[in-house]
Order: structure tokens, then C-alpha cells, then sequence
């Protein structure tokens, strides 16, 4: 059995298998190039909502939120 050691005596020690260790070579945080993307899109999608705010109600998003 894969990972049991026999000892001294004929008992049995049973150890936990470790996964095999890798290094994933892209960053998955910080300043990535996917993280910079993402931020890029969400500033164009609250701009664009902003805008679309001010058209429709005739208020600006600071006007809006103090009018309620």
C-alpha cells in the first residue's frame, strides 16, 4: 500500500500522501495583464452608467443620490 511504512515489530504506519508541489508561472495577483484588463472594463462600465444616470433622470450621480 502507497504510502504505509512497516516498522520494527510488524506495525503498520500509515503516512498521507502529499500532492506533488508545482509553481505556477502566470500571477494570479497584483498588476497583471487580466487584472488590468478587468479594471479597464468595469471604469468603462461606471462611466457609461454615470452617463446613461445623468441622461435619463437630468441629475448627475452626486444630484441623484442627495435628491433621495
Amino acid at each position: 500500500m502507497k504510502g504505509q511504512v512497516i516498522e520494527e515489530g510488524g506495525r503498520a504506519n500509515i503516512y498521507a500522501i502529499e500532492p506533488q508541489v508545482y509553481v505556477d508561472s502566470d500571477s494570479q495577483f497584483g498588476f497583471s495583464q487580466r487584472a488590468e484588463k478587468l479594471n479597464g472594463r468595469l471604469a468603462m462600465l461606471g462611466f457609461i452608467s454615470a452617463l446613461a444616470l445623468e441622461v435619463f433622470t437630468g441629475h448627475g450621480v452626486i444630484g441623484w443620490l442627495t435628491s433621495l
